[in-house]
């Protein structure tokens, strides 16, 4: 059972999370994943080497965490063999256990995964012909109770860390088979390790998994500093993509202290409906949205704002509804892109999906209008792991069940 309560819930129209301590872990050691390169320092000098030493070791195992991806001290050839044991009996190297491994027909992946403190979550990877798109959870469950979203009819437990947050960026080069090859040893070899986008599976992040990251914006941006540090997983802030359904107070600093894509999730062009399906609009309206949008940093016809926008029969479907999105983007200026995403059904949803022949007839009326507006096609509803499908490989099984699975996993490693 896990060891963690459930977060309090604050409601539909604030629901600021608190968050928990994890539960330690019952060996005393310390995790090293999601820390950076000083806090390694700090930690290794806490723990009796000096300060000189601290810090060149700190270098050395963040290299090998998070640019070779090694999950043992045993693995890093640069340490003297008698450091590694002293490494080993104070720190570990932690990724969240992989419980189920899930694809869909159309080659979407899904990963059901625990944290060391025992609760679920999800992320899903999306390979395209040009890119392959991981979909990353900043916390377990979600406060925002959107109404077309199966994820907000969780409750939430908690907050992820960075290192949960970060490893699953870890796990998916894991199964990838994409950490740089060779040894940190040989200097002739470092040249030709460098991670880069080119030619990769993986390509691009999305903050779009479960959770609200913008409530979870310490360890999202701790996390998010680590996957675009070039002494780290190296991976551009152009190609990683934040969403949020518009917590409009963190929205600068995210753009500030992050400076990745924003997507937001808009889903309405008016207030009555979109405080029924995005409940967070009775305490930031449209108008303060878009206005936080406006002065997002870096915003620019080069790096557009995406807005997403969920297909909802009879509900936000309409010419009159795709003119008003228009004048809206317009009023305010906006260097934008709209994303047309088919609702994806689960059982005891309150909506249906617009017709492909409304959702095209929408799609032209912002085409002509001068912006981008492609419609989404759906991938992963198989496994349930398309868009706001991200809940029931967690729930739908029993614990039991997910124990008795894990149990498996670990009895096939050995």
């Amino acid at each position: 059972m896990a060891d963690t309560a459930l977060m309090p819930i604050a409601g539909h129209i604030d629901p600021v999370t608190v968050a928990r301590d994890i539960t330690p872990r019952e060996d005393g050691r310390v995790d090293l994943i999601g820390l950076p390169k000083r806090r390694i320092a700090e930690l290794f000098e806490e723990a009796g080497l000096d300060a000189k030493q601290a810090k060149l070791r700190a270098k050395q195992v963040f290299h090998w965490l998070y640019h070779r991806g090694v999950t043992e001290f045993d693995a890093m050839t640069d340490i003297a063999k008698t450091m590694r044991p002293w490494l080993a009996q104070r720190f570990v190297i932690g990724r969240p256990e992989v419980i189920e491994a899930q694809q869909s027909d159309d080659g979407t992946r899904k990963w059901l995964l625990r944290t060391a403190d025992g609760h679920d979550f999800e992320m899903v990877f999306i390979p395209d012909a040009d890119r392959g798109t991981l979909c990353v959870s900043s916390q377990v469950g979600c406060t925002l109770n959107c109404r077309f979203c199966h994820t907000g009819t969780m409750r939430l437990v908690r907050n992820l860390t960075p290192g949960e947050i970060v490893g699953q960026v870890m796990l998916a080069r894991d199964a990838l088979g994409e950490w740089p090859k060779g040894r940190m040893d040989v200097p002739d070899e470092e040249d030709v390790t460098e991670y880069s986008a080119d030619g990769r599976l993986l390509t691009n992040i999305v903050m779009m998994g479960m959770g609200e990251p913008l409530y979870n914006f310490d360890n999202v941006r701790d996390a998010l500093r680590l996957v675009m540090d070039g002494d780290g997983l190296a991976l551009s802030k152009r190609r990683i993509t934040l969403s949020t359904s518009g917590v409009v107070p963190m929205m600068a600093r995210c753009g500030e202290e992050i400076g990745t894509n924003l997507a937001v999730s808009l889903h309405a062009t008016n207030k009555d409906v979109r405080d029924e399906i995005v409940p967070l609009n009775k305490k930031y309206g449209i108008e303060e949205l878009l206005a936080a949008c406006a002065a997002y940093p870096g915003a620019s016809n080069a790096r557009r704002i995406t807005f997403e926008y969920v297909m909802l029969k009879d509900k936000n479907d309409s010419d009159a509804d795709a003119r008003e999105l228009v004048r809206l983007i317009k009023q305010y200026k906006l260097p934008a892109k709209v994303n047309l995403i088919p609702f994806n059904p689960w059982p005891g949803a309150p909506y249906e999906c617009s017709t492909p022949e409304r959702i095209r007839r929408f799609s032209e009326i912002v085409f002509e209008a001068g912006i981008s507006a492609p419609v989404r096609t759906p991938r992963g509803r198989d496994i349930d792991a398309a868009c706001g499908q991200l809940k029931t490989a967690a729930e739908k099984k029993s614990r039991a069940e997910l124990d008795r699975l894990a149990a498996e996993k670990q009895a096939a490693l050995g």
